[in-house]
């Protein structure tokens, strides 16, 4: 089998991407001859487009040529204008629905995890110390170090503890109409099902994010919330939280993990420093696995909004009902307000390594982006750091950036995710292990250690989309049920907790 050159996705396509570097002069399996060296992940124009005319990748116009463009030539991000945003008035709906018994059958039914009085189980056993500020966060850290190694080592059951600060809480407009969706995150963090319902809250004293905003009267108690001003300087204070902390650790201690259902696992699906293969290999592929764990009774979240807004007419073809339409729509419409008050439209989300990757612009992005959802119908649409209430495909809104689309998705209460990149990030969570999924071979080899899974085989050919999908589902369930340890937690690779606020600060 002779070597492949380019990937066409759609018969209508004008362009291919190429597999790897291709010389000046290459033949590619259209007929078409390179004008120029084209990179890797770039794209090559399969037949003479005029100036104005379509560029089509994934049967999608991802641009307008800004000048002719002869077959055979690189077109880069330089050469094309971009589209204007499609309408989110009146979506059709339901027009794509995949019945339940098309989707991909799970190789298995049930992973071991922390069964929750309510909600998704817990991948993960550990105690949650949450700052009400980040005046606190200095203090909290200090004293999760200390819990670290002075109590964890006489609790085996309790997989770590983690200190989950954020920039939030005081010097910020509390009551503004945004305001709810940080403090939304920060209360549904709270209660995160890795935490097993055990409460640790520390505060400063003075802030404006008091306990009553983030828990209920029932729960403010003296076993469930500690504030700093009470404690008579730093001795006090910190033997404070350590008395507080080895409560909460012997009973996380007396956990164990117990074999679930699908249907007790949520998950989310987020990709960052993506390139051209992404859309190609890694993100088709964990929608692969999406769907299987769907079809098992699991429930996945996928989410990024400037990543899927181009794409806003494929997703609403999967909401089965008016209402779950009307609120992709609303969601959207959200977003492109907010976008424009800041003065930038949606193709200010791509990145120079994005670029760099071959990505031309925000629609060539989404196209790729939306893969990693699969193709089951889409149950239900969130709000920021909502939590969600039904099973099987979820959409969660939220900011595409990564390091505050996973706090988001935490919120929301997922118990691993899943990240795809083309050009790598070493990005991880501490609250829920990530698995990292590469889409190409070139940069597994290079971060041969900190990509979990590569899809790169995809894209020679060498493996197919349901190979890699079903390899990602199995790693899926290994690391939820600590059989497994991504690169991510060995190294603990953790980014800050980035709370999604678009609200005033003061």
């Amino acid at each position: 089998m002779s070597e492949r050159l380019t990937i066409q996705i759609q018969p209508q396509d004008n362009v291919a991407v190429a597999v790897h570097d291709l010389p000046a002069g290459t033949v590619t399996e259209s007929g078409v001859t390179t004008l120029q060296a084209i990179p890797q992940a770039h794209k090559v124009a399969l037949r003479d487009i005029p100036r104005g005319g379509e560029i089509v990748r994934y049967g999608v116009v991802l641009g307008y040529a800004k000048d002719a463009i002869p077959a055979g030539s690189w077109i880069n991000e330089h050469m094309l204008d971009l589209p204007e945003s499609p309408s989110v008035a009146n979506l059709p709906y339901g027009t794509n629905l995949v019945p339940m018994a098309d989707l991909p059958d799970p190789p298995r039914a049930t992973w071991l995890g922390y069964r929750n009085k309510t909600g998704p189980a817990g991948t993960r056993n550990l105690l949650g110390i949450v700052t009400t500020v980040q005046c606190a966060a200095g203090v909290v850290r200090a004293a999760v170090e200390r819990i670290r190694r002075e109590l964890l080592p006489q609790y085996p059951n309790v997989d770590g503890v983690v200190a989950v600060t954020h920039p939030y809480g005081c010097g910020v407009a509390i009551n503004a109409p945004l305001a709810p969706i940080p403090i939304r995150a920060i209360t549904n963090v709270i209660r995160h099902p890795n935490f097993g319902g055990e409460i640790m809250v520390v505060g400063l004293g003075c802030e404006k994010l008091t306990y009553d905003r983030v828990l209920p009267p029932e729960d403010i108690t003296p076993e469930n919330v500690l504030t700093l001003q009470d404690w008579n300087g730093h001795d006090a204070m910190m033997q404070a939280i350590l008395d507080m902390a080895e409560k909460k650790l012997r009973k996380l201690n007396l956990r164990t993990r117990e074999e679930l259902p699908l249907s007790e696992l949520l998950i989310g699906m987020q990709c960052g420093g993506s390139d051209a293969f992404s859309g190609i290999t890694a993100n088709p592929s964990a929608g692969y696995a999406a769907d299987m764990l769907v079809k098992g009774g699991g429930t996945v979240l996928f989410s990024e909004v400037t990543e899927v807004r181009d794409g806003v007419q494929m997703l609403a073809a999967r909401c089965p009902d008016e209402h779950t339409r009307d609120r992709l729509a609303e969601e959207m419409t959200w977003y492109d307000d907010y976008l424009a008050a800041g003065g930038v439209d949606r193709d200010a989300n791509p990145t120079p390594g994005n670029k760099k990757g071959g990505l031309a612009n925000i629609v060539e992005k989404a196209m790729g982006s939306i893969a990693k959802s699969g193709t089951s119908p889409i149950v239900e649409v969130l709000s920021p750091a909502e939590k969600p209430t039904r099973h099987g495909l979820i959409y969660a809104a939220t900011p595409a950036s990564d390091i505050v689309c996973g706090p988001s998705q935490v919120a929301s209460g997922i118990g691993l995710q899943v990240f795809m990149t083309g050009r790598g990030t070493p990005y991880g969570l501490d609250i829920a292990p990530v698995i990292k999924v590469c889409s190409r071979n070139e940069l597994k080899n290079h971060w041969f250690d900190l990509i979990d899974i590569s899809a790169g085989d995809v894209a020679t050919g060498e493996k197919t989309i349901a190979q890699v999908g079903t390899e990602i589902f199995n790693f899926i369930l290994d690391v939820a049920s600590g059989v497994r340890e991504p690169y991510s937690d060995q190294y603990g690779f953790h980014n800050d907790m980035c709370i999604f606020n678009p609200a005033p600060i003061t």
